[in-house]
């Protein structure tokens, strides 16, 4: 096996490198010092810790070693090479141990860092006043003693979870222990009952041993605001003995409010308020009462009214004088006497007070007042008032004391108290009043003395008719008795009853009748009547009835309590009479029609209509108004006599019966389906339909109108849409035209497309149009076998074509009316198919050659009659020349062709492919 030049050198390129790295390594290895190590270099330990310390060196053959430092040691363990010491109370805050061993005339040294840290195990919070005022700073101290680093450590200040402050020590030195920390603050109303701590945290995670915590004791700030004036405080000035009076005292803009108290005194003697928390305001409220037995004397007392918060205090302090004034005395001689009697009244009130008592003259202050009269009617339930009146503190104060005098008197019916007429309105709600005056207060009693339903002094009752008449009313007290008469009278609408205006009259026609109705009611209705719709008025008086006076009159009756209305109805009876409305003299019957035959008599009461026919007297000719509903069937035309009768006469018409009927049209007298040839001369689309009268038929195309031709064309097909009408209505049918042709041969194409290799398949497809349908049949080649068709006939196909198969293919299409044919020409390859059989058996021969032949073919051109083969395993191009080396020539695109079309030399053709 042999290699290129560039894979030897690469590999040569490899060999060197390596060579010369493996002699740095050795030169390395030779050259590499003896050291000492120290583990762990540098170590973090809890201050009174302990630690182990490995001191070691590569050294082969070590004189001494050691490991030198100031920290308590217990225990060492050692090995050629190494030696390992227990440190144990490490409290020093920074350390440096040394690690040695003699090697070669030389030291080796390897030093190391030992640091201590210490817990944040105290935190201390100052301190918080007990009260803090809304708006005043404070401060917040927290110390931390001995924990450390301080250089790790950091301390925050909290209000619950919200931190304030944080302090941290960057650059300490490690030696450095304990802190402190400070954040001023100024108390807010927020504060109020807020916890204040301090946490303190010793970040040792640089090292790996985490987050240290430590918090102080929460402590709870109390704040408050309380304004520096004084409370509000409302009193009476004056106070009277044994009077209650309302004293309040409030205050505003306290912080926290809930927390706040309040209280009143009067003198030495603390009330006992109702308090009331109000937002942030603060009311007391109590009932001050001054007994008689508690007084010490008429005169001034000082109230207190006192806040308390955040330990200070506001007060408010007032006088109220306090005073005695009872009632006057207000005396009468006798309270009750008779008329003409004398009566004594006097007026005294307590000394020092000036009185006044109605009527009499005013005394002198200090002096009653009097007054002498004969009691009458006038002076009964006369009210006597003495007023006294007595300055305190400059306001005049008054009493008075009221006295009413009894004067006995006879009853008396006057027209104030005892109205001698009474008009009420049926059905509404009255009351009767009969009143007397008198003392002692009368008894009144109204009666009926000619009988019927009373009427209850003083209580509201529903009034009816029945309640009019005279009421005779006795007034009687101890003094006396007196009487009067009493008339009633209920006024109503008006009433309208069948008894004064019947509802239903019954005339007859060309008699004389009055329409009069009469009404009930007070004061006596007026009543008219009028008749409804458009119809004239009724005469006054006696009238000519006529039956025009029939129908509906509404009348109406009115007085000044309101209207009553009923409506009254009136039918004029008449002898039976026929209209040509009611019954047409001649009647046309339509044929399926669900109008009954009806003839009607005009007549009051109804007449009885019989109608018979002539010249047959049977019953089954016998017809009534409606005699479709009677007989089932549709009378027989004809002429028919009939006769109306009722109570008040008879009449007779003749009647003349004729049937007709609407237009109809079916399958025998318009075809449904109709079928026109192709070129024949165009026939007329008729359709007739049945009727009476004679029905109108028009047929119409549907879509777009087409121009008329004298002969058929396939575009005449279509559904046409006729009507046929009468007076009695229309019927319609839908009429499919078919316009049938003879065949033609539209597309006679062979798949695949060219020339056939010989043992391939190919097919050929034969489409035709016309109508009917045309039956397919094919004329082949002579000789061609295996040859296969389809259901239809329509298509032709080859399997392993064989030269037999080239030739000439006819496909003829056939119906009712003709045929048609067309040709295709079918190319199966010639004389080239042997070469390639030569070729395929001396497949050895060519490969042995391949060389020369390979040169033959690429220097010799492509000349007619000539073909070149490339071998297979080339470049794939397959090259298939003939005639001019143009692939299928120009002479068709195709190597088979329909036989109207352009035909050109027999074509022969070889294809080889790579595989």
């Amino acid at each position: 096996m042999t290699f290129s030049q560039p894979l030897l050198l690469r590999a040569l390129l490899a060999l060197v490198g390596s060579l010369c790295l493996g002699l740095l390594a050795l030169s390395g290895a030779a050259q590499e010092p003896y050291w000492a190590d120290l583990q762990p270099r540098s170590a973090l330990v809890e201050r009174g810790g302990s630690l182990w310390l490995n001191c070691s060196t590569n050294c082969p053959r070590p004189e001494r070693g050691g490991l030198e430092t100031s920290l308590r040691r217990n225990g060492t363990q050692r090995g050629l090479r190494w030696l390992a010491r227990q440190l144990v109370d490490i409290r020093e805050p920074e350390a440096h141990p040394i690690c040695f061993f003699r090697c070669a005339r030389r030291t080796l040294q390897a030093r190391g860092t030992i640091l201590t840290y210490q817990r944040p195990d105290r935190v201390e919070l100052e301190p918080l006043p007990a009260w803090l005022p809304v708006g005043e700073n404070f401060t917040l101290s927290c110390r931390v003693p001995g924990a450390g680093p301080r250089g790790s450590l950091s301390v925050a200040l909290l209000r619950g979870a919200q931190e304030l402050s944080r302090r941290r020590f960057p650059g300490e030195s490690p030696r450095a222990r304990g802190a402190m920390a400070t954040f001023r603050a100024t108390a807010r109303k927020e504060d109020h009952r807020a916890n204040f701590s301090c946490l303190a945290e010793l970040d040792l995670r640089p090292h790996g041993l985490g987050l240290l915590q430590n918090s102080s004791t929460p402590q709870e700030l109390h704040t408050f605001a309380l304004a520096p004036g004084p409370p509000s405080l409302a009193f009476p000035r004056l106070l009277e003995v044994g009077s209650e009076q309302l004293v309040s005292c409030e205050m505003d803009k306290l912080f926290p409010a809930e927390e706040a108290h309040i209280q009143l005194a009067l003198g030495s003697r603390m009330l006992n308020p109702q308090v009331v928390l109000d937002g942030d305001k603060l009311r007391a409220a109590a009932t001050l009462i001054v007994k008689e037995e508690e007084m010490e004397g008429e005169g001034e007392q000082e109230l207190t009214c006192t806040v308390t918060l955040g330990g200070q205090d506001r007060k408010a302090q007032e006088n109220l004088t306090v005073y005695s004034f009872p009632q006057p005395n207000l005396k009468v001689s006798e309270p009750s006497v008779r008329e003409g009697t004398f009566v004594n009244v006097t007026c005294e009130a307590r000394p020092g007070a000036q009185v006044r008592l109605d009527g009499a003259p005013e005394p002198p202050p200090g002096e009653p007042a009097w007054l002498t009269l004969t009691a009458s009617e006038e002076d009964d339930e006369r009210v006597f008032t003495c007023e006294a009146l007595l300055e305190v503190k400059g306001e005049i104060l008054r009493r008075n004391q009221s006295l009413e005098l009894q004067v006995l008197y006879g009853p008396r019916l006057d027209e104030a108290g005892c109205p001698g007429n009474w008009t009420w309105l049926e059905g509404m709600e009255s009351t009767l009043q009969c009143w007397a005056p008198g003392n002692p207060p009368p008894v009144v009693e109204c009666i009926r003395p000619e009988g019927g339903p009373a009427i209850p002094l003083g209580l509201p009752l529903p009034i009816s008719r029945d309640h009019a008449g005279t009421y005779q009313c006795t007034a009687s007290n101890t003094v006396g008795q007196t009487t009067k008469d009493v008339m009633v009278m209920v006024e109503y609408g008006p009433v309208l009853d069948q008894l004064g205006c019947p509802e239903r009259r019954t005339w007859l026609e060309g008699t004389e009748e009055v329409l009069t109705c009469q009404a009930l009611g007070v004061p006596p209705p007026t009543v008219s009547c009028i008749p409804t719709g458009s119809r004239a008025w009724l005469p006054v008086g006696q009238l000519q009835v006529t039956r025009e006076h029939a129908g509906t009159y509404h009348c109406v009756a009115t007085n000044p309590r309101g209207s009553a209305s009923t409506n009254v109805s009136v039918t004029v009876e008449y002898a039976p009479s026929f209209g040509e409305v009611d019954c047409p003299g001649a009647w046309t019957w339509v044929k399926g029609s669900d109008h009954q035959f009806s003839c009607e008599a005009d007549g009051n009461p109804e007449p009885v209509v019989l109608c018979l026919r002539a010249g047959n007297w049977s019953h089954e000719e016998l017809l009534f108004p409606h005699l479709g509903s009677h007989l089932g069937h549709d009378p027989a035309p004809g002429l028919y006599y009939c006769n109306a009768t009722n109570m008040h006469g008879s009449a007779s018409k003749t009647v003349t019966i004729s049937a007709e009927s609407p237009p109809e049209m079916d399958e025998a007298s318009c075809p449904s389906h109709q079928t026109w040839l192709e070129g024949t001369q165009a026939p007329a689309l008729t359709c007739r339909a049945q009727g009476n009268p004679t029905p109108r038929v028009q047929c119409s195309r549907e879509g777009p109108e087409r121009p008329e031709k004298p002969s058929v064309s396939r575009a005449d097909a279509g559904i046409f849409h006729c009507v046929a009408t009468n007076s009695h209505g229309s019927d319609t049918r839908m009429v499919t035209i078919g316009v049938e042709y003879r065949p033609l041969v539209a597309e006679l194409v062979a798949m695949p497309p060219g020339s056939v290799k010989p043992g391939g398949n190919f097919t050929l497809t034969c489409r035709a149009e016309g109508s009917p349908p045309a039956q397919y049949s094919w004329r082949t080649p002579p000789g061609a076998p295996n040859i296969g068709l389809s259901g239809n006939n329509s298509t032709l196909s080859v399997a392993g074509a064989l030269g037999s198969h080239g030739g000439v293919y006819e496909c003829a299409a056939t119906n009712t009316h003709g045929s048609h044919a067309l040709r295709i020409t079918v190319h199966v390859a010639g004389p080239w198919l042997w070469i390639v059989v030569g070729g395929v058996a001396g497949g050895a021969l060519l490969l042995a050659s391949l060389g020369g032949l390979t040169y033959y073919l690429q220097s010799t051109a492509c000349k007619k009659g000539e073909y070149n083969v490339q071998e297979a395993e080339s470049s794939g191009e397959a090259v298939c020349l003939n005639g001019s080396g143009a692939g299928t020539g120009a002479g068709g695109g195709s190597g088979t062709g329909a036989e109207n079309e352009a035909g050109g030399a027999e074509v022969y053709s070889i294809q080889l492919t790579a595989t």
